[in-house]
């Protein structure tokens, strides 16, 4: 199963399960793949910058690829985040994971990319790091890289790299970028999938905008699932009371430092994984932290209900 141009749905960005002595949970791996699946995913990315990838060592990496892809058995598209500071560490994880059945891998831009030709050489020595048969997606994630993507960078990316099929669109804002981008295929750009990150935080506008679902992380991925049903069925007003429910917390996960391990503390809580454990250095829960997302939860429980 290989990602394509035509990819649409709810890739889950997989948190990355450990034991409380920050040891790899590789039985909870199984189950949190099970829960994803449950809950409407139509694909995962694993290793993702809220994955805590670049607290694994390069083993553990393959290792808890292998666990997944061995789990997932081909049901659903799994992506695989390899960025890097070097390309033979980029390179080698890639044939591991796509050996091991990956869909592809996704790729970010060092922080030290200015200029837009320096962004679209970095992107072309990436496809001969991997190979041009090797479908990756471009992350576009300015507030965690850095790095500022030009629509003229994407149009060239998307002209001279066919094996980019995907933009994992996280610009913030970005709706304008989206509308851009299907307004440049409607004038005969190639086509590429856009999912869309950042929690889900607008997701019912970024769809609105052209997009073709979601590639983020969120405790309840049953609620991204719901939006996107929603809107390819065009029923907007269903799908918006649906993420009018989940916001609040939504919006708190979104927090600046301790987000994943809101993420965490709801995924044990909802028995996806056994611990909430974020691998050092990470911060834990205070008990008002705590008590704000089970505020939180309560109240959503409740306007699910009343939503039927």
């Amino acid at each position: 199963m290989r990602l394509t141009e035509t990819a649409r749905g709810v890739f889950v960005i997989a948190v990355t399960p450990f034991t409380e002595d920050g040891g790899l949970d590789l039985a909870s791996t199984d189950r949190l793949v099970e829960f994803y699946l449950e809950r409407g995913a139509t694909g995962l990315t694993i290793l993702g910058i809220m994955g805590e990838a670049p607290k694994l060592g390069a083993e553990e990496s393959r290792v808890f690829v292998r666990r997944v892809l061995a789990r997932v058995a081909g049901r659903v598209p799994v992506v695989v985040g390899v960025s890097s500071p070097g390309f033979a560490t980029m390179s080698e994880l890639t044939a591991d994971a796509m050996d091991a059945g990956a869909a592809g891998v996704m790729v970010a831009p060092p922080a030290a990319l200015r200029t837009d030709d320096e962004l679209v050489t970095y992107f072309s020595q990436v496809v001969g790091a991997l190979g041009a048969e090797v479908p990756w997606v471009l992350q576009d994630f300015p507030q965690a890289t850095g790095v500022r993507i030009s629509l003229a960078v994407l149009r060239r990316v998307f002209a001279q790299l066919p094996s980019c099929v995907m933009l994992k669109h996280e610009d913030w804002p970005g709706l304008a970028k989206i509308s851009a981008v299907r307004a440049d295929e409607a004038a005969g750009q190639r086509r590429v999938s856009i999912l869309c990150g950042n929690g889900g935080l607008f997701l019912p506008e970024e769809m609105d905008r052209g997009a073709d679902g979601a590639m983020t992380g969120f405790a309840f991925p049953e609620m991204m699932a719901a939006v996107v049903a929603a809107h390819e069925a065009g029923d907007r007003a269903r799908g918006q009371d649906v993420f009018d429910a989940y916001l609040p917390l939504c919006r708190y996960e979104q927090q600046a430092g301790i987000g994943l391990a809101v993420r965490k503390f709801v995924l044990a809580r909802r028995g996806a994984i056994a611990s909430a454990k974020l691998r050092a250095p990470g911060p834990a829960l205070s008990a008002r932290d705590v008590g704000e997302v089970t505020f939180l939860l309560d109240r959503q429980t409740r306007r699910l209900e009343s939503l039927g």
